[in-house]
């Protein structure tokens, strides 16, 4: 395993765990989108059926059984512990908007058709789009607790990650993945404009990030 691989993985969890800490410490899951966390639960879980079946190395197994308990602890709390702090009006992005391509490209574009298959390159193309709904929310609302945006900083830098990761295992071991490669590259962008805002106004000590709000 290359650095940029596991500094990667390192990003993702950590993200992960400082949006638990969030919504735990304060108690509320206001200006967190459910249906995205609802979307990476599922991300995780089409993506790893294969966890009883297939072995690769401890640290793989282990990754994928703390990255499915995460994401199901993260929803539960929004949606069961700490649902009357869930913003729900807030949180209105049409998500069949991004089931319906994601599933008929999963059909249109995989490495085998075979049901295993089919679900890991649906699990591949939900996770470049997953993050949509809390962005959106974000746009909506004008604006996003410092923590919240920490969390997303995090995400986005293991997506960046792990395009260094495939460049280096293309050139060290001439792997490409077309899938995966496309699918990061399409989610990174997403985080571009992202970026730039955490940059210059959460690094520079605001408390809320600002955005423009929609017309």
């Amino acid at each position: 395993m290359n650095i940029f691989r596991l500094a990667g993985d390192v990003s993702h969890l950590l993200a992960i765990i400082i949006l638990l800490l969030k919504i735990w410490r304060s108690k509320s899951c206001a200006g967190i989108s459910g249906k995205s966390q609802v979307l990476f639960a599922l991300v995780f879980t089409t993506r790893y059926l294969d966890l009883f079946t297939v072995f690769i190395s401890p640290y793989n197994t282990v990754m994928k059984v703390v990255f499915l308990a995460l994401a199901y602890a993260t929803v539960y709390l929004i949606y069961m512990r700490f649902r009357t702090t869930y913003d729900s009006e807030n949180d209105t992005f049409r998500v069949e908007f991004l089931l319906v391509p994601v599933i008929g490209l999963s059909f249109l574009e995989n490495y085998a058709f075979t049901p295993l298959e089919i679900l890991w390159t649906f699990s591949i193309f939900l996770e470049s789009v997953a993050i949509m709904p809390q962005l959106f929310m974000i746009t909506k609302t004008g604006e996003a607790e410092s923590i919240t945006t920490h969390y997303l900083f995090f995400l986005g830098l293991y997506r960046a990650l792990y395009i260094a990761n495939w460049v280096w295992r293309y050139h060290t071991e001439g792997f490409f993945d077309q899938i995966a490669v496309v699918s990061g590259v399409v989610q990174t962008i997403f985080y571009c404009d992202f970026f730039y805002l955490y940059v210059t106004r959460v690094l520079r000590g605001r408390g809320k990030m600002g955005l423009p709000m929609p017309i």
